[in-house]
């Protein structure tokens, strides 16, 4: 049974329910149909289903969550590599689109390039996410990035210096602008 198979098994209501009780305490079948209001057939063809997949365990005495089949269920899931969300691509080029794959799981930037010219798409793609014209504060820009990734204070220098963006001293904090990068639609 692959990855994907063993957390569709998981996600069944009635399964889910089963593990939920099963990660508070182990239990004997009678202790489990109490604890989660299945009938005692519910139960034990849930847990079956849970065995079957390798996330639930018997004792000869009690039922418990197969911590071992949990955490290669984690592993194998995290070696999993998620394609590229489409919207990542959005206003770029094929090629472009090419190097975005390499570091955007999803819509998460995994790492930032050290070659300069793939940085240089990476952030012609995070500029598309400022409107331009628009004025931002300092928060606003850190959570824009943020969504992105964590280290968005990086993300932001390098749209700084790259030219991307544009930075002003205001009041007690900065101002950012759009001030680089393409203008979707506009060839």
């Amino acid at each position: 049974m692959d990855s994907l198979e063993r957390v569709k098994t998981l996600l069944d209501p009635e399964r889910l329910a089963v593990a939920g009780a099963l990660a508070a305490a182990p239990g004997t079948t009678a202790d489990l149909v109490e604890r989660t209001g299945l009938s005692e057939r519910d139960l034990l063809t849930a847990i079956g289903a849970l065995r079957s997949a390798g996330l639930a365990a018997w004792d000869d005495q009690h039922h418990s969550l197969a911590l071992d089949g949990l955490r290669k269920l984690a592993r194998d899931l995290s070696d999993t590599e998620l394609p590229m969300d489409p919207v990542i691509g959005f206003g770029m080029t094929h090629e472009e689109r090419v190097v975005l794959s390499r570091f955007f799981e999803g819509r998460t930037l995994m790492s930032v390039p050290a070659s300069r010219a793939k940085r240089l798409i990476v952030l012609e793609r995070l500029a598309l996410e400022f409107d331009l014209g628009r004025h931002y504060t300092e928060t606003e820009v850190n959570e824009i990035l943020g969504a992105f990734n964590p280290d968005w204070s990086t993300l932001r220098r390098h749209l700084v210096d790259e030219g991307f963006l544009d930075r002003e001293a205001k009041g007690g904090g900065n101002e950012y602008w759009r001030s680089g990068g393409r203008v979707p639609g506009i060839t």
